[in-house]
């Protein structure tokens, strides 16, 4: 009798994988602030995990103040450098290295595919001890980033999975809408800061605590507890 098919999973890694949404939060503040912008760090958490485009567009769209690309290419830069040295206060999220294990233990493919650029996510990823030839999509692998579906399609692709036979887990609205453009189920993780229901009117179709409650769970999303299948 064939085993039964086991879903592939695409993760965000910011705040799905390890606790980096408050560092990137206020590397954003530093370089706003920098250029002369106040914004609460509320307003700058609710735009995390968009694409840096989208991002400074959408915050500087409160402060009615025009952005020139060269602007926008300038703050990005800022924005690496400042987040960068934050790199010593991040840790892997409760679970995340244990869930990563549990997939290649069990052969379930995974992914990462974050809005992040490869100068940020690279130490992200080295924090997981994922095994080398892991793969990891990129904001300079696409042309458009989230709530585009592009990473997670690319994803899925270099997995060789179809993407309606795979599931997106995000911490953020723009995940889950990602998720849903690309037509993937969602999985919502409450550990970068947005609410439960917020996650579940965005597409979610179940919401875990982090990594950890998504490990306790698997056999919720589709991955039988067992090694055998």
């Amino acid at each position: 009798m064939p085993r039964p098919h086991r879903p592939a999973f695409l993760f965000d890694l910011d705040g799905t994988l390890v606790d980096s949404v408050y560092q990137h939060v206020l590397a954003w503040r530093e370089v706003l602030e920098k250029v002369g912008i106040n914004l609460s760090v509320w307003r700058i958490h609710r735009r995390i995990g968009m694409s840096g485009g989208l991002f400074v567009n959408a915050l500087l769209r409160e402060t009615d103040r025009p952005v020139t690309a060269d602007e926008i290419a300038r703050l990005r830069e800022l924005h690496v450098a400042a987040y960068l040295s934050r790199i010593g206060q991040i840790r892997p999220l409760p679970g995340a290295r244990e869930l990563l294990a549990r997939f290649a233990q069990q052969g379930v493919r995974w992914a990462i595919a974050t809005s992040g650029n490869v100068r940020t996510a690279q130490p992200m990823v080295d924090m997981l001890d994922v095994p080398k030839g892991t793969i990891v999509i990129t904001r300079d692998d696409v042309e458009r980033a989230k709530p585009d579906p592009d990473l997670f399609l690319a994803a899925a692709e270099r997995l060789g999975v179809p993407i309606e036979e795979s599931m997106v887990v995000g911490d953020s609205v723009w995940d889950l809408l990602a998720a849903q453009r690309a037509r993937a189920l969602g999985i919502g993780v409450l550990s970068g800061g947005y609410g439960r229901e917020e996650l579940e009117l965005a597409g979610a179709y179940r919401v875990y605590e982090d990594p950890a409650d998504l490990l306790g769970h698997l056999d919720e999303v589709g991955v039988r507890p067992d090694v055998t299948g």
